[in-house]
């Protein structure tokens, strides 16, 4: 699948997400760590300036974004992750 999907939160090709994705709260920490961490990353969503990366660690296919603050706003990401982009 190389098809956009959108959701409320997060705009994205399927491809550019990988099955493992790390949440900070900032999204500037995501960048931090993707930058930091991450070999190639390509930035996959800007959406309500909550950035999101993917990138190569240690072999891995890995993607970081940012979840906001508080339970109920990772509830948001985190689902929408999962059911509508097939994150493990």
């Amino acid at each position: 699948m190389n098809k956009t999907s959108i959701s409320a939160s997060i705009s994205v090709k399927d491809a550019d997400i990988a099955k493992i994705v790390l949440m900070p709260g900032d999204p500037l920490r995501a960048k931090y760590v993707a930058e930091r961490y991450l070999e190639n990353p390509v930035c996959f969503n800007t959406v309500r300036n909550m950035l999101g990366f993917t990138g190569i660690y240690k072999g891995k296919k890995i993607s970081v974004m940012g979840s906001g603050m508080g339970i109920p706003s990772m509830g948001i990401y985190a689902t929408e992750l999962y059911t509508q982009f097939d994150v493990e």
